[in-house]
C-alpha cells in the first residue's frame, strides 16, 4: 500500500503535468483565436447527435446558462457556430456547427496533438503506451481509441 507521502507526491506531479499541458494547449490554440472553454463547447456541439439546446450545453459543461451564452456569442462572431430555432418549439434555441466550425475543430485537434507531443516528447513509444494504460486505469475507462 502506498504511503501518504507517495500519494501526495503523485498528486502534485499530476497537477503540475495538467497545468503544463493546459499552458501548452493554450499556446498552440492562441493563433486560432479560440479559448480552451470555446474549444470544449465546439467539441460538445460536434459530438452531439443533433444540434444541442443552449440549456443542455450549460448542463453538460457544468456552467450557468449565461456562461454558455457568452461562449456561443464569441463562437458565433468567429463564424464557428450559429443559433438555430428548434423546429418543435419556437422558444428553444439550438447551436449548430458551421463549416468554419468544422475547420476550426480540425485545427484545434492539430493544436492539441502538437501540445501533447511537446509534453510527451521525452517518452519512448513503450513509455507512452504504458502511460496510456495507467491513465485508462485511473480514469476508469478502457482504451477507446485514443486520439
Amino acid at each position: 500500500m502506498p504511503t501518504p507521502d507517495t500519494s501526495g507526491l503523485l498528486t502534485e506531479q499530476l497537477l503540475r503535468l495538467t497545468r503544463r499541458l493546459h499552458r501548452a494547449q493554450k499556446r498552440h490554440m492562441e493563433p486560432l483565436g479560440i479559448t480552451p472553454a470555446q474549444s470544449r463547447l465546439l467539441r460538445m456541439v460536434a459530438h452531439s447527435d443533433r444540434p444541442p439546446r443552449m440549456a443542455d450545453l450549460a448542463q453538460r459543461l457544468e456552467v450557468v446558462p449565461r456562461a454558455v451564452t457568452t461562449l456561443v456569442d464569441a463562437l458565433e462572431a468567429h463564424g464557428s457556430v450559429r443559433r438555430a430555432a428548434d423546429p418543435d418549439s419556437r422558444r428553444v434555441v439550438r447551436v449548430e456547427l458551421t463549416d468554419t466550425g468544422r475547420a476550426t475543430l480540425r485545427a484545434l485537434r492539430d493544436a492539441r496533438r502538437a501540445a501533447a507531443e511537446e509534453i510527451l516528447a521525452p517518452l519512448s513509444d513503450r513509455q507512452r503506451e504504458m502511460l496510456g494504460e495507467l491513465l485508462d486505469t485511473l480514469a476508469g475507462t478502457p482504451d477507446q481509441g485514443r486520439y
